[in-house]
């Protein structure tokens, strides 16, 4: 990244994410098979959107209550952002990733064998922690054995998180539409095969030539550029959970129909993550795809939230596009807008985001039930502004912060991360 420019102020010989052409099909199997759990990790999250009203149904709660099953998960998941990295770089990125997946395993399974919602509530934030780990690693894990330079590993990443978002949905469609606990089952089984797909064809990687220190990813926030991105992105997620948690609410479909919504809403977010995001950026400038797509994502939550029952489903399939763009500039944008160890810096810009992605399940059905089923909506679109407002005020630091040269570490996070 060295030598480059920030995307803020042109096309692609400015931004500072063009690490060359990426090379997505010719990688490792061991690429392939932290990709491949990486997927179904991701399917966890909107797994449950399709069977939520299920679920308030078949445990006698409130869509406020059932919407902790998403607050929980995210809150475990922002707070373990602080020790992924400690405990990586002591047992190892393989061993973390082995972790991860057997705490996704057993929580899961313990979710659809849960008698209440307090129950599934506190088994899903078991399974945050395990995600975290996961989640976490995978990326250090991808970046640092992946061919093609951190862009294909990036672009890579972000195929696992649309594809998995895509078809969380429809596994919950389709085994929930025969028993909510089913889909909670499903998970559980294909973990326990990205298990033992992690097991056979990940190596142990070399050790971090340094130890992170639990405090490490808070200290990295003191970049202006990485507290920049890290305040813009819990506003924007704010806006995406909203989405994500309430909206399956207001659309009031069947277990099919909502995960047909999903699926077409996560099938846009995969192409326009992996194959739209990158050739805007190259022509436009990350910030000013970051900013243009965070305008236009408000404008669509104010239609959904005003518009009748068909414009609510067209915006929340659109949707998917803009988030799509936004996951890609950000996650870029936090790997490379400070000069601290990558791992560090997606610690710290994770822990700072998922806190906003914990609030908004929660808030946005409790805000319904003291107003209307307007304001949600209205509220999330105005996070949204906010994320894009802080993008424009803090063109500065977020340009500058792109193109200070980054030191080279040999490993970090129990993965070889070569930048620079």
């Amino acid at each position: 990244m060295s030598g480059t420019k920030s995307g803020g102020h042109g096309g692609g010989a400015d931004d500072p994410f063009q690490e060359g052409t990426p090379s997505l099909l010719r990688q490792p199997k061991a690429v392939w098979a932290t990709a491949g759990a990486s997927v179904v990790a991701f399917m966890g999250i909107g797994l449950v959107d399709p069977i939520l009203p299920s679920i308030a149904r078949g445990l006698r709660a409130t869509p406020s209550q059932v919407s902790l099953l998403f607050t929980s998960y995210f809150l475990i998941t922002a707070v373990a952002m602080l020790i992924t990295g400690f405990v990586s770089s002591r047992i190892g990125g393989r061993r973390t990733l082995l972790a991860g997946l057997a705490l996704v395993v057993v929580f899961a399974a313990l979710s659809g064998m849960s008698g209440s919602v307090g129950e599934l509530v506190g088994f899903r934030a078991g399974w945050g922690l395990g995600n975290a780990l996961f989640v976490s690693t995978s990326l250090a894990v991808i970046v640092g054995a992946a061919t093609g330079g951190s862009t294909a590993a990036i672009l890579l990443y972000e195929s696992a998180l649309g594809l998995g978002m895509a078809c969380g949905p429809l596994l919950g469609a389709v085994l929930g539409d025969l028993k909510w606990r089913y889909p909670f089952f499903g998970t559980a089984a294909l973990m326990a095969v990205g298990f033992l797909a992690v097991t056979a064809f990940l190596k142990e990687q070399p050790g971090p030539a340094r130890k992170t220190g639990l405090l490490d990813p808070v200290r990295a926030l003191g970049h202006g550029g990485l507290a920049s991105a890290a305040a813009s992105a819990f506003f924007y997620n704010y806006a995406f959970f909203t989405v994500l948690a309430f909206t399956p609410f207001v659309l009031d479909m069947s277990p099919y129909g909502s995960g047909g919504v999903f699926f077409a809403w996560g099938a846009l977010l995969a192409v326009f993550s992996v194959l739209v995001a990158p050739r805007l950026q190259h022509r436009f400038g990350s910030l000013k795809v970051l900013g243009a797509s965070l305008v236009l994502f408000a404008v669509d939550l104010i239609v959904l939230g005003y518009g009748d029952h068909t414009t609510a489903i067209v915006c929340t399939v659109l949707s998917g596009a803009l988030i799509g763009l936004n996951n890609t500039v950000f996650t870029e944008l936090a790997l490379g807008v400070s000069p601290v160890p990558r791992p560090v810096a997606g610690a710290g810009y994770n822990f700072v985001r998922w806190f906003a992605a914990a609030a908004a399940p929660f808030l946005a059905p409790k805000i319904e039930e003291w107003t209307d089923v307007h304001l949600p909506f209205v509220i999330a679109a105005a996070a949204a502004l906010t994320g894009a407002g802080i993008v424009a005020v803090r063109r500065r630091a977020l340009t500058i912060g792109a193109e200070e040269p980054r030191p080279r570490h040999t490993a970090q996070d129990g993965a070889t991360v070569v930048a620079g």
